[in-house]
């Protein structure tokens, strides 16, 4: 017997009712009625043979089939988001969308006036950003271009590097007039730091880098970057910042001025989109903004 080959609506209503828990939540995301929501995952169901919720008062809750077939679905998600992209206009005219991911402080603190700089430029060109600090697949088309703070490790992309990017230990003055400032690492178990939840990748680094900072030190844990900014700026305690946005704020005062890491900053996107004008604009306004503001 031959399977129907599902049609994308089909994982499109899948994925929406992974990521809300209900086919009332996703209908509302993809603005459709619950029983038109329904009848796309009965018949994804029905055409890969596989059950794919259990029914509760809860809600629907994803089988194990289910969630095997997640990472794909994303995958169909991606690239035909990508195909709307690229059909959004001729590879050689300056209109259309470009999708640009950064992290949550890249894209919050320092691209804006960058991406001001371009859209008047080039008002036909439409941008998507997306701030996450996971690093988006770009040869999978989850985005055009990407701001990344460490080296591309990926082949078949286009990557320039930038320079590096400062990071030291920061309070706001409120703070230190309140507690005082620590004079070497010895002092910090006596603060409130603000640091990493769950990202174990970034304390590993430090540890690398030989600067003994372990979560159980910390007062404030959270992963968001913007989060831990608005905390510093509040005189919740001390954390880390780059040091080109903590210079931006006169009540962000240094400490532990000897004690500093470095992360590099690259601009990146997938070498086919290099014939694309919108694309190879952004790319290149980018490299340039970014490269001006680290001075090089």
């Amino acid at each position: 017997m031959t399977m129907t080959q599902p049609s994308w609506e089909l994982y499109r209503s899948f994925l929406a009712v992974i990521r809300d828990g209900s086919l009332s939540g996703a209908a509302r995301s993809l603005v459709l009625t619950q029983p038109t929501v329904g009848r796309h995952v009965d018949a994804l169901e029905q055409s890969l043979g596989l059950p794919l919720f259990t029914r509760s008062q809860h809600g629907l809750s994803p089988t194990a089939a289910a969630l095997d077939l997640v990472p794909h679905a994303e995958a169909m998600e991606a690239a035909a988001e990508a195909l709307v992209r690229a059909a959004s206009g001729e590879a050689g005219e300056a209109r259309g969308i470009v999708r640009l991911t950064a992290s949550d402080l890249v894209g919050a603190e320092i691209l804006p006036p960058i991406l001001t700089g371009f859209h008047e430029l080039h008002p036909g060109i439409v941008l998507e950003l997306a701030l996450t600090n996971r690093t988006e697949d770009l040869l999978r088309h989850e985005a055009d271009i990407a701001v990344r703070m460490s080296r591309p490790t990926q082949a078949a992309l286009v990557a320039r590097r930038i320079g590096v990017v400062g990071i030291g230990f920061f309070a706001h003055r409120r703070y230190l007039e309140a507690h005082g400032p620590p004079s070497g690492f010895g002092d910090l178990g006596a603060h409130a730091l603000i640091g990493f939840d769950r990202d174990v990748a970034i304390l590993r680094f430090l540890e690398g880098l030989g600067i003994p900072v372990s979560r159980a030190l910390f007062s404030l844990r959270c992963d968001n970057d913007l989060a831990q900014l608005a905390a510093l700026r509040a005189g919740y305690g001390i954390g880390g910042c780059q040091i080109g946005v903590a210079a931006r704020d006169a009540d962000l005062v240094r400490v532990l001025p000897d004690v500093a890491f470095e992360l590099e900053m690259w601009v990146v996107m997938h070498e086919d989109l290099r014939a694309s004008r919108r694309v190879r604009l952004l790319f290149d306004h980018l490299v340039a903004g970014l490269s001006a503001l680290l001075g090089r």
